[in-house]
């Protein structure tokens, strides 16, 4: 048997939440207010769990929390957030203070007693939470959000509020425009990091030859071109987070020298001789799968292990149907945001198109999707007809394969079908030549190699 505070200024829910305490063998104890919880969590013993709502007539329930986390006797108790609407910021901030779990009410029997048994399972081996900084100045309307409220979003959400609070390296996975540079950011804004640089790096975008240059620095004439000696994304980074993103296509030789300075800590710009010491948090980020490259000898086994500290997975957009809406919404309003822009509405068949929609582009798409229908549609109500072009490839010129492909000879068929992909790539990805490698699953030096072969653009250019 175990005793719960309950915290909560909702009279009928700290019933109800009390009642089912009770049913369920334990004894449990009631708060309305900061005030009234901290006289309770002085009697002797304290409780052994708290239930603490976000919001209370004299606190915010964040607060309430960190004190708890600051109070010697009381950093072990775990604690169980609860809120009537979830949204990414209470959720990462609640795990991100040490919470031991963040609920949405109304909350049924069977997850409050399979709670509470992990809860105790686990009591015994609690350690003091480590206590952190309230979010440094988040301003929500302007810093990127993680948003979702799906399960799977909630998940990340809560894994991400853990290892804020951590100096650990996390890997982030997930498919092309799942927002893996998003979750980066708000990791580095919700980390006692914040108040230091975020600097980002598409290991992908830069040429292998410039890529030790770009990430450690230069001495003056390390390279032809080389006129004055240049900081690299390492030192730039000091006292932040360093972004590696697209981490999987870094070349092999590079990964060696990544390697070590995460083992070492330390950096030696090219063509100097002087080591420079570094303190950064590396978050890393790729769409590949990392596992099978190791496997294949494209990827270093044991850097993966140094990367793969807290792994971080986004879920495509097509596995968390529940955000769709709700992230079409956010869309909408922020293109009202902008200047001579009216704000737009979904009609319910546009709703229900959406929804069921598999988003091939994840969150980029939609929101690409969102602001062309706003853009283009005549009315302010946004329907079927305005999101036509999602199943329409003739809408978009970069998709159209020539009419006659079927009856050309097989050599010319798959020369103008090839063309088509790679133009169609290429403009999808805005001209950016390494987003369009891999979107056609191929590596850029093979990309360049077609694009001259085709006559599309010259490749040194």
């Amino acid at each position: 048997m175990a005793t719960i505070l309950i915290i909560d200024d909702d009279e009928a829910f700290r019933d109800g939440l009390a009642e089912t305490v009770q049913d369920l063998g334990h004894t449990a104890l009631e708060a309305r207010s900061r005030e009234e919880a901290f006289v309770r969590l002085r009697e002797a013993p304290p409780p052994d769990c708290v239930f603490l709502d976000f919001r209370l007539p004299d606190a915010d329930g964040l607060s309430v929390l960190e004190a708890l986390r600051a109070t010697d006797g009381l950093q072990q108790i775990p604690v169980v957030m609860l809120t009537a609407y979830a949204t990414s910021d209470n959720t990462i901030g609640a795990m991100r203070l040490g919470a031991f779990e963040h609920l949405t009410k109304p909350v049924g029997r069977d997850e409050i007693a399979a709670l509470l048994a992990r809860i105790l399972a686990t009591r015994a081996d609690t350690v003091a939470a480590p206590t952190s900084r309230p979010f440094a100045n988040e301003t929500p309307s302007s810093e990127p959000q993680l948003l979702g409220i799906s399960e799977a979003m909630r998940d990340v959400q809560k894994r991400l509020g853990r290892a804020a609070g951590t100096n650990a390296t996390v890997l982030i996975t997930g498919e092309t425009g799942t927002g893996k540079e998003v979750a980066a950011r708000v990791l580095h804004r919700a980390s006692p990091r914040a108040g230091g640089p975020f600097i980002a790096v598409n290991c992908a975008a830069i040429p292998e030859d410039l890529l030790e240059s770009e990430l450690f620095g230069h001495g003056k004439g390390a390279f032809t071109g080389a006129h004055v000696e240049r900081r690299g994304r390492f030192e730039e980074a000091h006292g932040g987070t360093l972004f590696l993103d697209e981490i999987g296509d870094m070349p092999l030789a590079m990964q060696a020298k990544l390697l070590r300075v995460l083992q070492e800590r330390q950096i030696t710009p090219l063509g100097t001789s002087r080591t420079v010491a570094v303190d950064v948090r590396i978050v890393a980020a790729t769409h590949r799968d990392l596992p099978a490259m190791v496997a294949a000898g494209a990827f270093r086994q044991d850097l993966s292990y140094r990367l793969n500290v807290i792994p971080l997975h986004l879920p495509p957009l097509r596995e968390r149907v529940a955000d769709i809406l709700p992230l079409a919404e956010h869309f909408l309003a922020s293109v009202a945001a902008a200047p001579e822009s009216a704000r737009k509405h979904l009609s319910a068949d546009a709703q229900r198109l959406l929804a069921s929609f598999t988003w091939p582009g994840n969150v980029r798409e939609l929101a690409n999707a969102i602001e062309r229908a706003s853009a283009l549609a005549p009315a302010t109500l946004l329907t079927r007809e305005d999101f036509a072009f999602l199943f329409d490839p003739a809408s978009n010129a970069a998709d159209t394969i020539p009419p006659r492909l079927i009856d050309l000879p097989l050599h010319d068929a798959l020369a103008q079908l090839e063309r088509a992909l790679v133009a169609r790539a290429l403009a999808l990805a805005g001209g950016n030549r390494a987003e369009a490698a891999r979107r056609l699953g191929i590596s850029r030096q093979s990309l360049y190699t077609r694009l001259a072969s085709l006559g599309l653009s010259d490749p040194d250019a």
